[in-house]
Formats: structure tokens, C-alpha cells, sequence
């Protein structure tokens, strides 16, 4: 099964709307988050997202006021971002405090940082990701010759199909040669590609996936069956880490949030579906189409459980396909708060990688 490495573009349904990165402000104050000694004076936290699916806790956490309610005291500013990259900018240049992002972001900012710069403090979903093809293809032998697209060279459904291919005894290059030919496009462009007849197929997540079968397109592969108990990351939750040192009680907080907008989301799935049309519509100017959202809805599995393994495991992957270099994980996961939190509510607790 995988998971992988380099920058992830996580797709933003924010891109289906042909919107750049949009920025949500929920309130105008800001504490000096510099200073050090706890959370004794203003705080503000600020926390991006990505306006999608695959980050439901975060679209409803904010949409429903849950953050803000279990922050309390703590100033919430949120921002939306189209990509990792760019949130992870963001967190280097200390203009975030935490973020929902996938794995390969999540290592790339460990390992480009020396393992200083963040942590992993919560999961938030897992699954919503299939190799789409077009109908007449059965089989993985069928592909060869073929174009599929990814969302971007090296992102986390790159490395997933690379790795797949190569378990199969089919090659692949970053230049797009070899015996499938990769191409790395945008997500919004790959509806357009695949309807052309451009391209073959498509590693995607949703709800790129349900949009692709909705224009002919058959799953090849749901990516939920590569893995052990059908489970990896797709979405956990970071802090930088000068703001977990500085702010302890915040993150804590936010974290109760996080617990909070994941149990709305499980216990009332129409509330939730229907509240990420509507905050996904005021983000782009245009509602997310609430089928689509019923339709990718059960692939995903939202959960407190950041699937430490399935992290890891990607960036095996990503090593094997000569995408990146090993990267040591050692530090990257504090679940303190997370496992006091759900303590609290008489929860499982998530064991500590």
C-alpha cells in the first residue's frame, strides 16, 4: 500500500470554482504569538485549511463555530490555501501557528526544518483516493503505453501510483516516460483532460474521484484496499512548534476542537455534508453540488487517529521510486493533548509513534 513523499497538492475544492487561495479572517485582533511563558496574555491561533473534502473537520469545525467555541479566550483567524506548499510557507514564515494538511507536506516540513519546525498533534481523515481509468481498461497490464495523470510530480497519489506501478513490474519516470506515462497536472484540469480523451486515467482524491466517474470513468483501484485495516492518512493537523512551546493551552484547545468538529462530523453526516457546501460556497462565490459530496462521502473515514504507520510507510514508498531521500520521523508526532482530550470523553487513546 502507500503513502508518500515530496510536496502534496492537495487538492482544494476551492479549484473546482477556479479560485486561487482564499483567506477567511474570523476575527481582527492579534496576540503577540511570540511570546514565550504560556498562554498568559491575548493569543491569537491561526489555522489554515484547505477547502475540501478530505479536510471536513477543519470546513466544519470553522463553518459550525467549533473551534471558536472550544478556544474560547484564544482569537481564531483562519486561512485557506490551494496547496501544501504554500500552507507549509506559511508556517516557516510564522504567518501560521498550525494547519490540516497531508503526509507528504508534513514530512517535507519535518525534514527540511531538521525536525524542529513542526508536530503532529491530531489526525483528521483517512481514504478518498482511487486510480480512475477509462472503461475499457480491466487491468493493470492494460496500462502500459498509457497517460494518467496525478495532481502533481512527487505529491502524495504520485508517489502512490509510481510505487503501485512498480510493484506491478511497470517503470515510470519523473521526465513522463517509462512504461505508464505519469503527467502531472491540476486536479480541475484532469476532469477536462480525462473527458478530452488526453489523458487514460487518473490517481486523484476526492472529489476528483467521483467527478471522473461521473464523466465515464470507471475505479481500478481503490487506494483503501493497498492498506492495512483499509486506513492511512490523508489529512492530521500540525503546530509549529514554537507556537506548541509558547501557547500549550491553545493547542490543547485546539485540539478539543478538532475532537469536537470530528465527532459532528461522524454522528451527523448530513449537517456536515451540508455545512461544507455552504462554507465551501462562500469561500468560491459558488456551493459545492451537495450529490457530490453524498457520493465521495463514504469513501473517507474521519478520525482522531493520525495512522502514524501509514505516514511512514508513504515515505518508504517515495524512497523507492527515487523521490526523496530517507528522512528520520523521530519527534514528529506529540499526541499528549489529543490522548488527554480523549481521556476526558472516555475515548480510545492513540498510541504514541
Amino acid at each position: 500500500m502507500m503513502r508518500r513523499l515530496p510536496f502534496r497538492r492537495l487538492i482544494s475544492l476551492a479549484t473546482l470554482a477556479a479560485v486561487g487561495v482564499a483567506t477567511m479572517g474570523t476575527t481582527a485582533a492579534c496576540g503577540d504569538d511570540d511570546s514565550a511563558g504560556g498562554d498568559s496574555g491575548p493569543v491569537t491561533l491561526r489555522l489554515g485549511y484547505f477547502p475540501n473534502i478530505t479536510h471536513a473537520p477543519a470546513v466544519v469545525g470553522v463553518e459550525k463555530g467549533l473551534f471558536a467555541e472550544k478556544l474560547g479566550d484564544v482569537k481564531l483567524e483562519t486561512k485557506t490555501f490551494n496547496a501544501g506548499p504554500a500552507a507549509i510557507e506559511a508556517i516557516f514564515s510564522g504567518a501560521l501557528d498550525a494547519t490540516y494538511i497531508g503526509p507528504n507536506p508534513t514530512v517535507n516540513a519535518f525534514s527540511k526544518s531538521k525536525g524542529e519546525a513542526v508536530r503532529v498533534i491530531s489526525g483528521a481523515a483517512s481514504g478518498g483516493v482511487a486510480l480512475v481509468v477509462k472503461p475499457g481498461i480491466t487491468s493493470v497490464d492494460q496500462l502500459r503505453g498509457k497517460k494518467i495523470a496525478t495532481p502533481q510530480l512527487g505529491n502524495t497519489q504520485d508517489v502512490a501510483i509510481r510505487y503501485w506501478l512498480k510493484e506491478k513490474g511497470l517503470k515510470t519516470t519523473k521526465e513522463g516516460g517509462g512504461d505508464v506515462k505519469i503527467v502531472p497536472q491540476e486536479n480541475a484540469q484532469t476532469v477536462e483532460t480525462f473527458s478530452s480523451g488526453s489523458i487514460d486515467g487518473a490517481w486523484v482524491p476526492e472529489p476528483f474521484v467521483s467527478r471522473l466517474v461521473n464523466a465515464g470513468g470507471k475505479v481500478l483501484v481503490d487506494e483503501r484496499d493497498l492498506w492495512p485495516d483499509k486506513k492511512f492518512v490523508i489529512t492530521n493537523l500540525i503546530v509549529s512548534t514554537k507556537f506548541l512551546k509558547a501557547h500549550p493551552d491553545a493547542v490543547k484547545k485546539l485540539v478539543e476542537g478538532q475532537v469536537a468538529a470530528n465527532d459532528f462530523v461522524n454522528t451527523k453526516p448530513d449537517e456536515a455534508q451540508q455545512a461544507i457546501s455552504d462554507h465551501i460556497g462562500k469561500i468560491t462565490g459558488k456551493p459545492l453540488d451537495l450529490k457530490l459530496i453524498k457520493q465521495a462521502w463514504p469513501t473517507l473515514l474521519f478520525t482522531n487517529d493520525p495512522i502514524a504507520s501509514s505516514l511512514k510507510t508513504g515515505l518508504d514508498h517515495a524512497v523507492a521510486v527515487e523521490l526523496t531521500q530517507p528522512v528520520d520521523l523521530n519527534g514528529l508526532y506529540d499526541l499528549k493533548y489529543l490522548n488527554e482530550v480523549l481521556k476526558t470523553q472516555g475515548q480510545a487513546e492513540v498510541t504514541q509513534p
